[in-house]
């Protein structure tokens, strides 16, 4: 179970109501905060509070304490002038990590001027999600740790790699990635692979390097 925090979604759309339950799911104390009545009663019962306001009224957010909560999401909708407000405010309040919803890159921008910890673009970023997947088949899956750097799950298939150890395969100066974790086909995971570890056909290793360097890792595991 993670660490309990609490959390403030503000907006109640289809993007934060998303949110809200997953975070209910994992246990997370959550406040819920919407201009519209109807969704705010339709969640009163799933989060810890679920409060009619309007986003852009300092002092409604300044009521709800809303410095105080650990995580703040911004996931207002298409009123784009609504959500600069409401992370300015948020920040301007104390609030230590607000990660904000932008509809395009103009909004993104000005988001991130205004203070936004983080800043998400779910479809836009589906999109590249998808399209990266597709175009490189051997990776399951991967996060963005930063601008230069991802965590790529990728998939063993070229017998090249096959019954060698990591120290054989010699991941680093090679191709300049870390092996993190090694998950056979049994699904049985090693957290903590070392150099005299043995790979198989099938197993999914877990690397961390520039996005790049995994690309082209994946042309020669595939």
């Amino acid at each position: 179970m993670a660490k309990k925090e609490s959390y403030a979604v503000v907006g109640i759309g289809q993007f934060g109501a998303s949110i809200c339950e997953a975070l209910v799911q994992a246990g997370q104390e959550v406040l819920a905060i919407d201009i519209n009545a109807e969704v705010i009663n339709e969640l009163a019962n799933s989060v810890m509070r679920a409060v009619v306001a309007d986003a852009q009224d300092e002092e409604a957010l300044r009521e709800l304490d809303i410095g105080s909560f650990d995580h703040v999401y911004i996931s207002i909708g298409q009123n784009i002038e609504a959500s600069i407000m409401a992370t300015l405010i948020a920040k301007d309040l104390g609030a230590p990590d607000v990660t904000c919803r932008a509809e395009n890159a103009n909004h993104a921008r000005v988001l991130e001027r205004v203070g936004a910890d983080r800043v998400v673009r779910p479809e836009h970023d589906l999109a590249k999600r998808l399209i990266f997947q597709q175009l490189n088949p051997s990776v399951v899956d991967y996060v963005k740790l930063s601008k230069e750097t991802t965590l790529a799950e990728v998939v063993i298939d070229n017998p090249k790699f096959v019954g060698k150890t990591l120290d054989e395969l010699n991941f680093r100066n090679k191709y300049h990635v870390n092996v993190i974790i090694i998950v056979d086909t049994a699904d049985q995971v090693n957290q903590m692979p070392q150099a005299n570890d043995v790979i198989q056909a099938g197993d999914k290793i877990t690397v961390v390097g520039r996005l790049a360097d995994i690309r082209r890792l994946n042309d020669i595991v595939s």
